[in-house]
């Protein structure tokens, strides 16, 4: 069993960090009061920079932030000898002197990312890019707490084994994705609900610790795969945005004036316990309408259901019919969630991913789309509905960027990614 805790005095819950370059120029000179602070400050813009365009010269690095040119060199060079950052090859260009671009190191900077999910353990080591050098997923039924537990431990270790020596140290830290409440919904799943309880008296973000010695943050993993899609991907592009997951059960993320907000107990976007509508004209949580769990069940009884498997399993020609039946009956009530959420934040833009392949998301969010012209919108501004980029990887891809973005983002908010400034 996991170490019990009271949560709230040990459980961290970091805000995420990361900036658009429109929002980097004159900021450094309001930041800090000593010039450590500044330098540190002045580092960590030059990097997100670098992150965001690629690599550059130190004089358009110079251009770009604002700063002087010795001090683009005296920090590049500090970057460089901490191994943050290296030199490409030189290039010589019609006009002027030859310049050597700096880009990151990608093996400068590693993470490591958990998803504790209901029905799969997944785990992911990315890089300075947040490219994914390791993933693995461990399917189970359900997520028994003291059977993840041991398989977190074990794994983990194996995880972390495996790195090469030279770059153990360059690991920062642990970034959790889960729901914030695991041990609910248990009759969705068919357990009783004693059988999820120990959930809610353990501290994850400890134990975690305990087995790594790093650092560790955890968040809701909705919230993680919006995050996910606000770094990496190309949809979440709005100042104001409703992002939506849909995975076992379902769940959301809010953007607004282009911030990742988690809301005071980081369970914004809860978009599973909105009431909607059902058929028979009651009303249920969104998470019983909404969910895979209700795709899941119909390919059990067909025959074809595999725990953690549920992306493939759609591309199954033997579950078309059972798909399409579950697109058609879980797009309303996530249009009629939508809806509701537009009347209450004036949203520019929604975007819905899956734990499913591009196609099937690509399906299901055109019968969204098809419901919500069905719905009265009178009185709320149009906006644009899109499917997210990343997929099935998308929360525990989020579990490991977050700690990259903390640590190495000027800011302490996570923003919508903007386009770089042209030279």
């Amino acid at each position: 069993m996991l170490g019990q805790a009271d949560m709230s005095d040990r459980q961290r819950h970091p805000t995420p960090a990361r900036t658009a370059l429109t929002s980097m120029q004159g900021d450094n000179q309001i930041r800090g009061g000593d010039q450590l602070g500044l330098r540190a400050y002045n580092k960590r813009m030059i990097l997100n920079l670098i992150r965001q365009a690629g690599a550059l010269p130190k004089a358009e690095i110079a251009r770009l932030t604002g700063l002087s040119a010795q001090a683009v060199s005296v920090i590049v060079n500090a970057l460089l000898k901490e191994k943050l950052v290296r030199k490409e090859k030189k290039v010589r260009g019609k006009v002027g002197q030859p310049h050597t671009p700096i880009a990151l190191n990608a093996n400068g900077v590693l993470s490591v990312g958990v998803k504790i999910g209901r029905r799969s353990l997944e785990l992911m080591l990315v890089n300075f890019h947040g490219e994914a050098i390791v993933y693995q997923q461990f399917p189970y039924a359900a997520p028994r707490q003291r059977a993840v537990a041991a398989l977190l431990r074990q794994e983990l270790a194996n995880l972390l084994a495996g790195v090469d020596e030279t770059l153990r140290d360059r690991i920062i830290g642990v970034g959790v994705a889960m729901p914030g409440q695991i041990s609910a919904w248990t009759d969705v799943m068919g357990l009783d609900p004693a059988e999820l309880m120990d959930w809610d008296q353990i501290d994850i973000v400890a134990f975690i610790a305990e087995q790594t010695g790093l650092p560790v943050e955890i968040h809701n993993d909705a919230t993680a795969a919006c995050a996910a899609e606000m770094v990496l991907g190309g949809a979440l592009t709005f100042s104001n945005a409703l992002y939506l997951y849909v995975g076992t059960f379902i769940g959301g993320g809010v953007v607004i004036n282009g911030q990742l907000f988690e809301g005071a107990q980081h369970n914004a976007g809860a978009l599973g316990s909105m009431p909607v509508a059902t058929a028979g004209g009651g009303r249920e949580q969104l998470i019983r309408q909404g969910s895979l769990f209700r795709l899941e069940r119909t390919l059990r009884e067909a025959g074809i259901r595999e725990a953690g498997m549920i992306a493939d399993l759609v591309q199954d020609p033997r579950a078309k019919d059972a798909f399409g039946q579950w697109r058609q009956s879980a797009a309303a009530p996530v249009a009629q969630a939508i809806a509701a959420a537009l009347s209450v934040i004036d949203f520019e833009g929604v975007v819905i991913d899956a734990m499913l392949h591009p196609p099937e998301v690509e399906a299901f969010v055109q019968d969204v789309r098809d419901a919500l012209l069905r719905i009265d919108m009178t009185g709320t501004s149009p906006m644009v509905l899109r499917h997210g980029s990343i997929g099935p990887k998308a929360r525990v891809t989020g579990a490991a960027l977050l700690p990259l973005i903390r640590q190495f983002s000027p800011d302490q908010e996570l923003l919508v990614k903007k386009a770089v400034a042209a030279a």
